[in-house]
């Protein structure tokens, strides 16, 4: 990043800044899968431990940590229930939003999945978008909001909130310094890239039209776990720690550390047999397929308590 500056102005050195944002915010995607393993005690043998080291490293990406290891938690106790799920809960045909038959065509396909992996995270942090319907506003940030219900959850999501803060009155210091768009290339960028993996990645581990989700006369927490498929990003699979290809085992046994998730991984498939589900599509290809095809879900008229993913309006 030193070397950057002294490159001679214009091409050479946005292709430079890219070229870092790039791998930085990848190797920042890490951090986030290793403060991701902390919210689910799987990090080290202290809750304690994980806790620090969880909430220093997600609020360093302005990740709130405590609030989103609450929601997290019971998006894995209640995975693919269609009244319960925390996030990522498709949308029925009776209730589509406005916009699902633009998705049906390429101009709309490009602009959802452009809006998704550049603002679905922060969307769903401040406006739970593509989250569990609550009766009133729900986020991440308010103590008092309907996703927590306790008092100690409460008083966590409150010293959350002093961290961001914290850290956003270092960015405002060190743009005092350095400049605003030293902090844009330096930090910005890379956290852009941050939220791009991540919303790319979950949303694909959730989202095949192989998966069903299930309403209460049928859900059950095995069930909901097995609706998740795993994927191959290639060499980026070894920079997220494997979150990518090992995500099915990640909801049978979400406190297994990652560096046990490959063996594992390979050690149930047997066990699970069908259950089991990997799709080795191209990234690029599998999202625009299921951006295209997996537009709503709707139950079939032989089992009405499971729904699956269709696009036919």
């Amino acid at each position: 990043m030193a070397v950057i500056p002294a490159l001679p102005a214009g091409l050479p050195r946005l292709a430079a800044w890219t070229l870092y944002g790039i791998a930085q915010g990848c190797a920042a995607t890490g951090v986030w899968v290793v403060a991701h393993e902390c919210g689910h005690h799987a990090f080290s043998d202290y809750q304690l431990l994980d806790d620090v080291l969880g909430m220093v490293l997600h609020t360093s990406l302005l990740v709130p940590y405590f609030s989103w290891k609450f929601s997290h938690r019971r998006h894995h106790a209640n995975h693919a229930s269609m009244e319960n799920d925390e996030v990522f809960v498709p949308e029925q045909r009776a209730v589509l939003a406005w916009y699902a038959p633009c998705v049906r065509n390429p101009v709309g396909r490009v602009l959802f999945i452009g809006a998704h992996l550049t603002i679905g995270w922060p969307l769903y942090l401040m406006f739970n978008a593509n989250g569990r319907a609550y009766p009133r506003w729900a986020n991440h940030f308010n103590p008092y909001g309907p996703i927590f219900s306790v008092g100690r959850e409460r008083i966590l999501v409150f010293v959350t909130d002093v961290g961001l803060l914290a850290v956003l009155f270092t960015l405002f210091k060190l743009a005092a310094v350095f400049g605003f768009w030293w902090v844009v290339r330096v930090y910005g960028v890379p956290v852009l890239v941050v939220q791009f993996w991540v919303v790319l990645v979950t949303y694909l581990h959730h989202t095949h039209h192989a998966l069903p989700h299930y309403d209460s006369s049928e859900w059950d927490w095995l069930r909901g776990a097995l609706a998740t498929v795993d994927r191959d990003y290639g060499v980026i699979n070894y920079i997220l720690h494997n979150v990518t290809d090992t995500h099915v085992l990640h909801h049978i046994f979400p406190a297994m550390p990652h560096y046990h998730a490959m063996e594992a991984t390979k050690a149930i498939r047997p066990v699970l047999g069908h259950y089991y589900k990997r799709d080795a599509t191209p990234i690029a290809k599998a999202l625009w397929r299921e951006a295209k095809e997996c537009i709503f879900v709707e139950s079939m008229q032989d089992r009405k308590g499971v729904l699956w993913y269709s696009n036919k309006l």
